[in-house]
């Protein structure tokens, strides 16, 4: 079975999930890594040059093609869910688990360098940024809700998480 790891940008998809599929001993993806692979470019810059809506196409194929895997984490971007039927799509392919924190503890955990190579973030103040998260989040959050499982990041440690989900994995193994 695949395991979904969705949530906002920066809250820990990936980190959780290379260290969730390490203990398990399975195969670990990231969306956003397969659409910079597949196109040879970041994420970023396919935003800039070619626009979201181009990235959103080649998030899409990215997701179809963990289609046929048998096993595996799998972190998506921030927006996957967002877009078109994607959320419900990940879950006819597998289970979906919802890392959620609050954008004073994304703020927190992000640094300046994170915050540069997300195009929505460039050029924001510390006010300006978490405005704009907390009203981003306020409008994705009943779609990330819909997951199969919900982690409260803010009140649990990474390593905790990582268990958790790991123990909920294991089940399904």
């Amino acid at each position: 079975m695949k395991f979904y790891l969705v949530g906002y940008m920066g809250c820990g998809k990936s980190t959780i999930g290379r260290k969730v599929a390490r203990r398990l001993g399975i195969p670990f993806y990231d969306t956003d890594s397969m659409v910079e692979q597949a196109v040879g470019a970041s994420v970023a810059d396919i935003i800039t040059f070619e626009g979201e809506e181009r990235f959103r196409r080649y998030e899409r194929e990215a997701l179809e093609q963990t289609a046929s895997l048998k096993r595996a984490v799998i972190s998506t971007g921030g927006g996957l869910p967002m877009w078109g039927d994607n959320m419900l799509r990940l879950q006819e392919f597998g289970r979906a688990i919802y890392i959620r924190r609050s954008a004073e503890h994304i703020i927190e955990r992000l640094s300046p360098y994170g915050r540069q190579r997300r195009p929505k973030l460039r050029g924001l103040s510390d006010k300006e940024l978490l405005e704009f998260m907390r009203e981003n989040m306020a409008d994705r959050d009943p779609v990330y809700r819909t997951a199969d499982f919900i982690f409260d990041a803010d009140i649990a440690s990474d390593d905790t998480i990582v268990e958790g989900i790991a123990d909920i994995i294991r089940e399904y193994l």
